[in-house]
């Protein structure tokens, strides 16, 4: 009860500091550069120890996630030090990726390694993307997307060679369609593809119209019974539709199947969603008296507003989502540019304090910020053209 009480008084202090509605494109990108210029500036310090395996690495998921955000804010800022930082980061791994054969995020990485081909036009950039890639189409994984027990620290369960958890789609599926995107083979995307909708087909709850994290949540239930949807895996998931949305063609058989998929989450994640503006570590736990979460929140905000910008999601509610998402997120961010409130690494819903922060949380921080900014400028057009 002394925590509930607690997590109620902050989240009543957070609502009062809420900005005034109404920002320019102009002051959220601002917004969003701060953020990025902190954790460029704390990289190497940004970790808790309470981790399994290698957190630090400079080539895995935590860094990776993070350079996905600063590409996407490197293609919006006038500043170059955004896109600088991303080839510079390149050039010190050169290039390589993490060392496990199949898992997802150990080359996910790659996404922004080809990011920086597409601008530089280099092939040394994307040279161990292409071995890596070809060597998975060409082992062709099978086998069960049950994912049994968590394997040992740097190791690969049998599953993990395909993506048997909610997290790989946002790993692995986007690092082969952008492989396409870049080279013009359709076999990534081709296989990315077909084996996106076998991890969707495996984990998607028809009732809940939600995600499980993995196969072991099948079964598990919260306090009050629920089933345990985890925010940020759900967000995982829900970001990479969007990613998968602006990497594959527009005349792309299967884009109607992903734009239907990423309507239906939309219309069950905006009816979890706080009144603060988060959303909960658990989506079906207690909606009020939770602390807030920014990874989650990042992700979910991300692709609502992309879906209000494209136009895929229509009418007031996701746009008022959108926004009430963005604005949890500020409150967040320091006076320093560190954004706190991020679930530290794990597997499923755990405990978070207004300390926390991990560059992956920042990675969806600034995907979010962008496509708030995008649906800014967006609306600012529109608004100059009437």
């Amino acid at each position: 009860m002394r925590k509930a009480a607690q997590f109620l008084l902050v989240a009543a202090a957070l609502a009062a500091a809420a900005p005034t509605p109404g920002e320019t494109p102009a002051e959220i990108l601002g917004k969003t550069e701060r953020a990025a210029d902190w954790q460029l500036k704390h990289l190497d310090t940004a970790y808790l120890p309470r981790v399994r395996g290698d957190p630090k690495s400079p080539r895995g998921w935590v860094t990776g996630t993070f350079l996905i955000g600063l590409t996407a804010l490197a293609d919006r800022s006038a500043d170059s030090r955004y896109r600088d930082a991303v080839y510079a980061q390149g050039r010190r791994e050169k290039w390589l990726l993490e060392a496990r054969p199949f898992h997802a995020d150990d080359y996910m990485i790659g996404q922004s390694w080809i990011w920086a081909f597409e601008r530089s036009k280099d092939p040394v950039a994307i040279a161990a993307v292409e071995e890596r890639l070809d060597a998975i189409i060409a082992a062709a994984p099978g086998g069960s997307l049950d994912y049994g027990s968590d394997p040992p620290p740097d190791a690969e369960s049998d599953c993990q060679r395909r993506w048997c958890w909610a997290d790989a789609l946002f790993m692995g599926p986007p690092t082969f369609a952008a492989l396409s995107h870049a080279t013009g083979a359709p076999r990534y995307l081709a296989y990315a593809d077909a084996e996106f909708w076998a991890t969707v087909d495996f984990l998607l709850d028809p009732e809940e119209n939600l995600l499980a994290r993995d196969s072991r949540f099948f079964a598990r239930r919260g306090p009050r019974g629920e089933k345990i949807f985890w925010s940020r895996g759900n967000g995982w998931a829900y970001a990479a539709i969007v990613r998968m949305l602006q990497l594959m063609p527009a005349d792309h058989p299967s884009r109607p199947r992903y734009e239907a998929l990423f309507r239906h989450l939309s219309s069950r994640l905006i009816t979890v969603q706080k009144t603060d503006g988060y959303w909960p570590v658990s989506l079906l736990g207690p909606p009020e008296g939770t602390p807030p979460e920014t990874s989650g929140t990042g992700f979910f905000t991300y692709g609502l507003a992309y879906g209000v910008k494209t136009g895929l999601l229509e009418g007031p509610a996701y746009r008022e989502a959108a926004i009430r998402g963005w604005t949890a997120l500020e409150r967040a961010v320091g006076p320093d540019g560190k954004l706190g409130w991020v679930q530290q690494i794990g597997s499923g819903p755990q405990e978070v304090s207004a300390d926390d922060t991990q560059p992956y949380g920042v990675g969806a921080f600034l995907l979010a910020g962008v496509a708030v900014y995008d649906l800014a400028v967006t609306g600012r057009r529109s608004a100059t053209t009437r």
